[in-house]
């Protein structure tokens, strides 16, 4: 009998201090859930978690079934009413039969009422099928939770930030349940959780401690003592009991009498490395001004590639408004000149520019629209003056590495060209991770002298490669690495580095 896979993804990192709201129309990237064959043929052939399982259910014969596709942009807690919205079509597929379910998710969510949704997730699958096999992959930043390990089969994460291995790791947790299911396998885990708050700017292999760690982990799976090994850096920005550096580790207690026991060694040498070396975790900016005049000392140099100013704290990737204008106006205070900026979000100046037409000269008072209480910071619109350089409909395809294949939107864009600075604006979120961000647009972004983008380190896939200099800047927003700004009232305590321990 042809076995029935359920294969669903539902993610959200949520930024609880964000004041961007997350209705279901917010999933998609603005344009809804995928269901059933949309699901399928949205993420098929793409480098993601969801693209592997349907390829695992293919190499297994068994049929796919994909009740649902919902991903957004990080942004605050969803209602309750969308949270079950989300739920309703993998319950019931699950609910309808099947003989294992591959969940891609997040393990940052936040939902209305629940500070665990991937927990809840699990927990309602398993409520509907107590035996059910169910593997899941996580984002780098996931908060894990004692619920979710308890109601999983296999968990794998990704081992890269700029997350390029997506695929990889949803084939890795496929394989480990799908072997099990041919009775070849026999899963274990083991997890851990610090009490350690890091910050997502030193979350990168090359940055911190994660590099040796996830070096480690690569040695423990090639040697063959553990399936998986995955470290969760964890998400800074989500309030919650959860909220830590974690790990989770798979063996095989089919192979190995031990596997338990080595899973539970691999997980602990993974946390140690992380414990001793904590005090990396932790980012300390130095003042905009600073930042600024050093890329600018750079630029009078000799140099093969644009240097980049990295605009961290107002990144919607980590849930930013993206319309904080601090690092703009110390780009333009400091006279640089020949600079692209993504994106910034602004939808009434787009509708101004785009009402003007390509070539007509514009006043805008651009960004500053979104205050931001979680943080006492008020949205500060810049006024600028330029010409309107091109109008797109900001439909994109990702070129790669990160999300190579997939469709993007970005809104109706317009760029501004203020003759310092070309600025990219944007009706939809969006991080700019990719150089077609610009290139849709009539930017060539390898041809400009500096270029500022509003991201953390997912910038990296397309643009490090570029770039002779890279400057990190520190303006203002809801993803500020500097984590006294944040009222944290949720958070497990003591924690490192808020606490002394």
């Amino acid at each position: 009998m042809t076995k029935r896979f359920v294969i669903a993804l539902i993610k959200h990192e949520t930024n609880t201090f964000s004041p961007i709201p997350t209705p279901l129309s917010a999933f998609g990237h603005g344009n809804g859930p995928s269901y059933g064959e949309d699901a399928r043929a949205a993420f098929a052939n793409s480098n993601t978690p969801f693209a592997a399982f349907l390829d695992i259910a293919r190499r297994e014969g068994a049929e796919a079934v994909t009740p649902v596709a919902a991903e957004s942009w990080p942004s605050n807690m969803a209602t309750r009413a969308t949270f079950e919205a989300l739920l309703q079509p993998l319950e019931e597929a699950v609910r309808a039969g099947c003989d294992a379910c591959f969940l891609d998710l997040h393990g940052a969510m936040v939902v209305e009422g629940c500070d665990d949704a991937e927990g809840e997730i699990l927990r309602r699958v398993r409520r509907i099928r107590p035996d059910l096999p169910i593997a899941v992959t996580f984002d780098y930043h996931a908060n894990l939770s004692r619920d979710i390990v308890a109601n999983a089969s296999v968990i794998t994460g990704y081992k890269t930030y700029p997350h390029v291995d997506m695929y990889d790791a949803g084939l890795a947790a496929g394989d480990i349940l799908a072997r099990s299911l041919r009775g070849q396998a026999r899963p274990v885990m083991a997890w851990g959780w610090l009490p350690l708050v890091s910050s997502v700017m030193r979350h990168a292999p090359e940055d911190g401690p994660s590099g040796d760690i996830l070096a480690y982990a690569r040695a423990m799976e090639h040697s063959g003592r553990v399936r998986a090994a995955t470290l969760l850096p964890g998400f800074a920005h989500a309030d919650t009991p959860y909220t830590g550096v974690s790990a989770v580790v798979v063996a095989d207690a089919g192979a190995d009498a031990g596997a338990q026991a080595a899973a539970q060694e691999v997980c602990d040498r993974m946390l140690a490395i992380a414990w001793e070396r904590r005090a990396e975790y932790v980012f300390h900016p130095q003042p905009l001004e600073v930042s600024v005049a050093r890329a600018r000392a750079l630029g009078a140099g000799r140099h093969d590639g644009p240097i980049l100013l990295i605009d961290h704290c107002d990144n919607c990737g980590s849930g930013g408004t993206q319309d904080v204008m601090r690092v703009v106006e110390e780009i333009l205070k400091q006279n640089l000149d020949d600079v692209a900026i993504a994106p910034i979000r602004d939808p009434q100046a787009v509708a101004q520019m785009v009402e003007a037409g390509i070539g007509s000269n514009v006043k805008l008072m651009l960004g500053g629209k979104t205050d931001m209480p979680a943080i006492g910071l008020a949205g500060r619109p810049l006024e600028l003056a330029g010409r309107v350089r091109n109008i797109t409909d900001g439909e994109i395809v990702f070129t790669g590495p990160m999300y190579t294949g997939l469709k993007s939107h970005l809104g109706r864009t317009a760029v501004l060209d203020t003759g310092r600075a070309q600025i990219v604006v944007t009706e939809r979120h969006h991080e700019p991770f990719d150089l077609v961000i610009f290139r849709h647009c009539g930017i060539e972004p390898t041809k400009k002298q500096f270029i500022m983008l509003k991201s953390r380190i997912h910038y990296r896939a397309g643009f490090k490669p570029i770039a002779a200099h890279i400057v990190e800047c520190a303006g203002a927003g809801v993803t500020n690495a500097d984590l006294s700004v944040y009222r944290y009232r949720k958070l497990a305590r003591p924690i490192y580095p808020l606490d002394i321990i």
